[in-house]
């Protein structure tokens, strides 16, 4: 009889543990769907979800992780305000010792100044401060912001479905702006004047950037003109040394030195097409001319046409698509 009571004791212990675990998994199920884990990501251009914004910020160049203790100093400051970190380097594709963000606390929106007692207290612990014009047009999405794992399953969530939007589309949308507003996180991409985003410290790496990039490409063609120079020199070097023993049937040939032929193609080549049909040329030099230009027109229209074309795509990219806005 007492067996008999031991087993069922056992019994009912594995199976209040079995419930325990049971309800602490369906506990921790409902806390990531409460989270947002099943939330649908709806990716859209249009009009932003917010307007021009007065923020205090930290500038940081590192991995994006770090960004958490700067989210951390702002709260601690103020809690009541909104959130904001912009992020200017994709990390797939830069390393993350080079990454560059800024992280913050929004101040006021819209028509709304900011106090001067706010002001100072977030200079005083190493806060900047700059404004943000309200974007005229963005790539966006947003995600639950109720428990701090939303934050973990936007990030994972959200910037793939934006990557995916962004190059689907051939858009040009960046920086990615991230804004916790009450119980949603705001993605915002701008579509156009992208340089209004960029804080001073970013401005400042960027015109240094193109500075170092401009120097290279400079040295790069001393470079490449001397090397070109030196095969020119030896190459007209070998020919005059080949073409000594010709030199007389040549100038009896030909009814001008060539030097002097050198310097007529030359001022040609300095004047409008317009200019060298007026300038009462034989019809074999103008033979010779469209010749010429008929050799040099293929090598030369397509390069111009691509240019044109590329530069188009370029600035089509960094403004907003109207069939976008349509779909809106």
């Amino acid at each position: 009889m007492e067996h008999q009571v031991s087993i069922m004791s056992d019994w009912v212990l594995l199976g209040l543990i079995a419930a325990l675990v049971t309800l602490l998994l369906l506990t921790v199920f409902g806390f990531v769907v409460y989270s947002g884990l099943f939330t649908e990501v709806v990716v859209s251009a249009g009009s932003p979800p917010v307007s021009n914004i007065t923020l205090a910020y930290k500038f940081r160049v590192g991995p994006y992780g770090e960004s958490g203790q700067l989210f951390t100093d702002g709260c601690s400051i103020s809690s009541k305000l909104c959130s904001i970190g912009i992020y200017y380097d994709n990390p797939h594709t830069v390393s993350p010792e080079k990454c560059r963000f800024a992280i913050g606390r929004i101040l006021s929106e819209g028509d709304a100044k900011p106090s001067e007692e706010q002001i100072k207290r977030f200079q005083k612990y190493g806060f900047k401060i700059f404004s943000f014009p309200a974007p005229s047009h963005v790539v966006m999405a947003s995600f639950p912001f109720t428990t701090p794992l939303s934050i973990h399953l936007a990030v994972n969530r959200v910037h793939p479905a934006l990557d995916t939007y962004i190059k689907e589309r051939k858009l040009c949308a960046h920086p990615r702006i991230e804004i916790y507003k009450e119980d949603r996180i705001y993605f915002v991409c701008p579509l156009a004047r992208q340089g209004d985003f960029y804080v001073p410290e970013m401005k400042e790496l960027e015109r240094k950037s193109r500075a170092a990039a401009a120097e290279a490409e400079d040295a790069q063609t001393d470079i490449t003109g001397a090397d070109t120079m030196s095969e020119t020199s030896s190459i007209s070097i070998e020919a005059t040394t080949d073409s000594r023993d010709t030199s007389v049937a040549t100038s009896i040939l030909l009814p001008f030195p060539a030097s002097r032929g050198r310097e007529e193609a030359d001022n040609r080549s300095e004047h409008s097409y317009s200019e060298s049909g007026a300038s009462g040329s034989s019809f074999e030099e103008l033979d010779l001319e469209v010749t010429g230009d008929g050799e040099g027109a293929p090598g030369l229209l397509p390069d111009v046409g691509y240019t044109g074309n590329q530069e188009v795509t370029d600035k089509w990219t960094k403004e907003p698509i109207a069939a976008e806005r349509g779909e809106e």
